[in-house]
Parts: C-alpha cells; structure tokens; sequence
C-alpha cells in the first residue's frame, strides 16, 4: 500500500514538473507573440502618419491641378466665344465649309479621347490622322481669313488664349504627374499597412492561445500540487502508524523476552548484563 502510494506521489510530482516547463514554455512564446504584435502596430501607427502626410501632399497637388483645370477651361470658354465672333465674321466674307469653332472643338474632344481612353493602336491611329487632317483644315482656313484685319486680330487673340491653355495644361499636368507619384506611395503604404496589421493580428491571436493554454496548464499544476501535498499527508500519516505499531510489536517481543529471564532469574540461575539491560528497559527491576 505505501509503495504503490509513493509511486503515485513520484508520477504525480513528474506531472507537476512537466506542466511547469510546458506554462513556463507557453508563458515565453505568449511574451514574444506580444512583443513582436507591439511592434508591428507601432510600426503601423508609424505608416498610417507616413501615409497621412503623402496623402495631404497628394490632395494639394491635386487641388492645384484642378485650380488650374479650372483657369484652362475659362479659357477654353472665352476661345468659343472669340471663335462665334469669327464665324460671324467668316459668314460675312467666306460661307464655305464647317464653322471653326466647331472644328477647334472637335479636335479638342479627340485629344482628349486620345489621352484618356484605352484604345487599339488601329483605333488611336485613326484619332492621331483625324486630328491632323483638322488641324490642318483649321490651318488653311484661317490663312486664308487672316487677310481680312479684324478677322486676324481674332485669330491673334485666339492663339494667344491658346498658348496659355497649354502653358496651364503643362503646369496641371506636371502637378497631375506628382500627385500620381504620390498616390502610388500611398498604395504601397497601404497594402504595407494592411500587411503589418494582419500579422500583428495573427501574433495577437498567437498570445491569447499561448496565454489560454498556459493558463491551463497553471490550473493543472495547482491541482497536482495540491494531489501530491495532500498524497504526502497520507503517506506520512502512514509511516506513522506503521512506526506506532512496529514498535508495539517490538515492545511486546521485549516484555515477553523479559518475563522469560525474570523467571530463569527466580528459578536461581545466573544471568548476565544484557538480560539486565532487558529487564530494566521492561520495567521488570
């Protein structure tokens, strides 16, 4: 019974041990899943101002650009009006052919079909020829109208207007160009962004596992420990009574030695130093 009592105590205490190492295990990777899960959201915290930044030089830009579009399509809009005042005046001194102005901005919508449409290399072929033949229809007709002053001096003022709407266009499109530059930061600051926090939600995750099974682990470890005191109370309790009644047994075998010398003792016969010990340790003498 204590043997097999002892041996249980002996597995239950390797238990305890091994769930020790094993939560002591878990409670380490735990504190390095929300080590590394810190820095990776302090790395996002980091990106998301990095980002803020880009995207506040981004709108400016932008904001720029669309200023200027503003400023170029006034432009364009007095050009229309000076190119009304020169098909009324081109009614009073040629009626053939197409008004300008319907011209100008047929070639204005194809350029911006070009520029801003996916397009076959047949179908923008045929825009790039279109354009050419219309400018140059635009060209000759004007040539020939500039003869007449008023009429030139329209057509001064237009390609003047002209020269600035593509002044403008060159400036809100260098600004369009850095904006576009910004934005494709943003994207990639973005997918690094989203990257970084899947992983530190995945290192999160790691940590809340980590701690749960090292939790359980503790709570088995309370339970061995308790197993092995109170296992220890009943062994002890039992080597106690054990003890108790060897020595019982021992102190009847010494009575009974006893009685048996003091008996040789009356009967006259002769004993020796050890038999007196023997009867004094019995109370006998």
């Amino acid at each position: 019974m204590l043997e097999k009592l002892e041996e249980r105590k002996e597995q239950l205490e390797r238990e305890l041990e091994e769930l020790i190492r094993r939560r002591d295990e878990l409670n380490e990777a735990a504190r390095k899943y929300a080590s590394k899960r810190d820095e990776l959201n302090r790395e996002v915290k980091e990106l998301i101002a990095k980002a803020r930044e880009i995207r506040a030089k981004r709108d400016e830009l932008n904001s720029k650009a669309k200023e200027i579009k503003a400023k170029r399509n006034e432009i364009f809009k007095e050009i229309d009006r000076l190119y009304k005042e020169v098909d009324k005046l081109r009614r009073s001194i040629d009626r053939r052919g197409r008004p300008l102005g319907e011209i100008e901005r047929e070639i204005r919508r194809l350029e911006f079909r070009q520029q801003t449409s996916v397009l076959t290399i047949e179908k923008e072929r045929l825009i790039v020829e279109r354009i050419s033949r219309l400018r140059k229809e635009l060209e000759e007709r004007k040539a020939q109208l500039e003869k007449h002053e008023e009429f030139k001096k329209l057509i001064a003022k237009i390609r003047e207007l002209k020269e600035k709407a593509k002044e403008l266009y060159n400036e809100m499109k260098s600004y369009v160009d850095e904006a576009d530059k910004y934005h494709e930061q943003l994207i990639k600051l973005y997918n690094e962004i989203n990257e970084k926090k899947k992983l530190a939600d995945e290192m999160h995750e790691k940590f809340v596992s980590s701690r749960k099974e090292a939790d359980k682990c503790h709570e088995e470890a309370i339970k061995r420990r308790r197993d092995v005191r109170d296992l220890e109370k009943v062994i002890k309790a039992l080597k106690a009574k054990q003890h108790k009644i060897r020595e019982l047994k021992e102190r009847e075998e010494l009575i009974r030695k006893a009685k048996e010398i003091y008996e040789l003792f009356k009967k006259g016969e002769k004993i020796d130093t050890d038999d007196l010990l023997i009867l004094q340790r019995a109370g006998l003498i």
